[in-house]
Formats: structure tokens, sequence, C-alpha cells
């Protein structure tokens, strides 16, 4: 995927869906490449395709392993709050040919995979503060 396209592909989805920053998306792809090569390691001969739980979890392992608690507070100023919206982010870059798609792919996939609040939050809260309500 070249640079140019891939900014190109940005400018049209931010036009017609602004809730997501670009960097988002970059980190989008980044956490699609993570997770393609870390497949990768354990079965050489797979497929490039990964599902939405695939991604999702490579999703969450890089941005722990690159922001850690942080993660949480960028996320929210990327726009982005839950699994759902990672699968929306997902579709436009599908819908502008920056990724690919299998007919059984569907935003559903994305949809309550896990919880923001409990994945990118409350690992990093002191013990006794991290209380459900």
């Amino acid at each position: 995927m070249q640079s140019m396209h891939f900014d190109q592909a940005l400018y049209n989805i931010h036009k017609r869906d602004p809730r997501f920053a670009p960097d988002a998306y970059a980190f989008l792809k980044q956490a699609l490449d993570y997770t393609i090569t870390e497949h990768t390691k354990k079965d050489p001969d797979m497929s490039q395709h990964v599902t939405a739980k695939e991604l999702l979890d490579g999703f969450r392992k890089l941005a722990i392993g690159e922001y850690g608690p942080m993660a949480s507070t960028l996320f929210a100023e990327w726009g982005i709050q839950s699994c759902t919206h990672v699968g929306d982010m997902v579709f436009n870059l599908i819908e502008e040919g920056m990724f690919g798609k299998q007919d059984s792919d569907n935003r559903n996939d994305f949809a309550d995979a896990y919880d923001f609040h409990d994945v990118f939050i409350l690992p990093y809260l002191p013990k006794s503060s991290a209380i459900n309500f």
C-alpha cells in the first residue's frame, strides 16, 4: 500500500466520516500489519486475511505495547471508543480499497469483542480503585 494512495484514501474517508483522526487509521494499518506478522510467525502458510477477532486482538496488543496506560487517552483523542469504532474504520478503509474483504466479513463481527474500559483503563488503575459498579 503506497503512502500517497493511503493519504488520499484518508482524505476521502474524512470527508464523508470525520469521526476518526487520520492517525487512528494509521494506527489501525499498523495493527493489521502487526497482526499479520504475528500470525505468520505461528503459521507461515497462513493466508494474510485476518478475522475481526484476530485484528482486534492485535490492535489491543499493539496499543498496550506501544502506549500502555496512555492508549485510552490517545484513542479518545482520535475518536475511537469501542471495538465497533474499529470496525467502522476497517470498513471505511475497505470502501476505499485499502483493506481487503471476504464475503463473510461483516461490521457486526467487531461489536462487543471487548470493552475498551476493561482493556485499556482498568489494568492501570490502583487495585483499590479497580471496582466495577
